[in-house]
C-alpha cells in the first residue's frame, strides 16, 4: 500500500513528522540533526538520520517479534519510515539499570552503579519546563492518561527492558537506560516515538566505552562511529 507525504504536522529535535493521505498513518523523518541540554548544543552529522531510522526499524521489529505493540510499520526510504498515527501521552518512560547522568547529579550516588531492582521514573514531556519528573498521580489527576494505561505503559516498559538488555549484552553492549514514549490507537495502549541511540545509552561490556549520544553532550567526538558500531555489533542492515 503507498501513501502520499503531505504537510509537516510536527518538527522535533532530530525528527520531523508528516502527514499523509491516510489520516491513520505518519511518515517519521529523521534528520542528521543532534541537539542537546534542551537545544542549546546543536550540530549535524552526516548519514545519523540514516543510522537512526534503520536502528529504529531494526529495534521495533524485534520488539514486534517479542510481542509488544508498536506503531512501526516499514521503512520508505534510507531516512523515513511509515507509522501508525497515535494520539501519544505526553509522558516519557525512563528507565536505569546502571547509574548515571541526571540519576547521579540529583540523588548523589556514584557513577556506575549496577540498579537491582531498575529504577523506572516518569518525566513530563514539556521543553518549556525541562521535562520534569512526574508520577502516576500527576498523570491521572491532569488527564494524561488513565491509570489503567500507565499501568500498562509499565508493564510494557519493564518487558522492553528484559528484551532489550538481553539483546545488547549478546552484543557485548550493557544497556544503562533508556527512555520510551507510547500513544493510543484505537483504544490500546502502543509504543511510539523512537528506540535509538539518540534516546538511550549503551557501554561496551569490557571498558564500559560509551557508545551513544553521551559521545556529544560531553564532547568526546566518534559520534556517528559510535552509532555504527552498535549497529555493526547487533547485526542492524544499514
Amino acid at each position: 500500500m503507498s501513501v502520499e507525504k503531505q504537510s509537516e504536522l510536527y518538527s522535533g529535535k532530530a525528527k520531523t513528522v508528516y502527514k499523509t493521505d491516510d489520516p491513520a498513518r505518519l511518515i517519521l523523518h529523521f534528520r542528521d540533526d543532534t541537539s542537546a541540554f534542551d537545544g542549546q548544543k546543536i550540530e549535524q552529522f552526516s548519514r545519523k538520520g540514516e543510522i537512526n531510522n534503520k536502528f529504529n526499524a531494526f529495534i521495533m521489529e524485534k520488539l514486534a517479534a517479542a510481542g509488544i505493540p508498536t506503531h512501526f510499520e516499514r521503512l520508505l526510504s534510507a531516512q523515513e519510515s511509515l507509522v501508525k498515527h497515535l494520539e501519544m501521552f505526553p509522558v516519557e518512560c525512563v528507565v536505569r539499570n546502571i547509574s548515571t547522568g541526571s540519576l547521579c547529579r540529583r540523588l548523589g550516588v556514584q557513577e556506575g552503579l549496577d540498579l537491582e531492582p531498575p529504577v523506572f521514573e516518569f518525566f513530563l514531556k514539556n521543553d518549556a519546563l525541562h521535562d520534569p519528573m512526574i508520577n502516576e498521580y500527576h498523570i491521572c489527576t491532569f488527564g494524561w492518561a488513565s491509570m489503567e494505561q500507565v499501568e500498562r505503559m509499565k508493564e510494557y516498559t519493564f518487558k522492553i527492558n528484559d528484551i532489550l538488555k538481553s539483546l545488547f549484552l549478546g552484543a557485548g553492549l550493557l544497556l544503562v537506560d533508556y527512555k520510551l514514549e507510547f500513544g493510543d490507537y484505537q483504544g490500546q495502549v502502543v509504543l511510539g516515538d523512537e528506540f535509538t541511540l539518540d534516546g538511550c545509552r549503551l557501554w561496551d561490556v569490557e571498558t564500559r566505552e560509551k557508545l551513544d549520544k553521551d559521545r556529544f553532550r560531553q564532547g568526546l567526538g566518534g559520534v556517528v562511529e559510535a552509532y555504527e558500531e552498535v549497529a555493526r555489533r547487533l547485526g542492524t542492515p544499514l
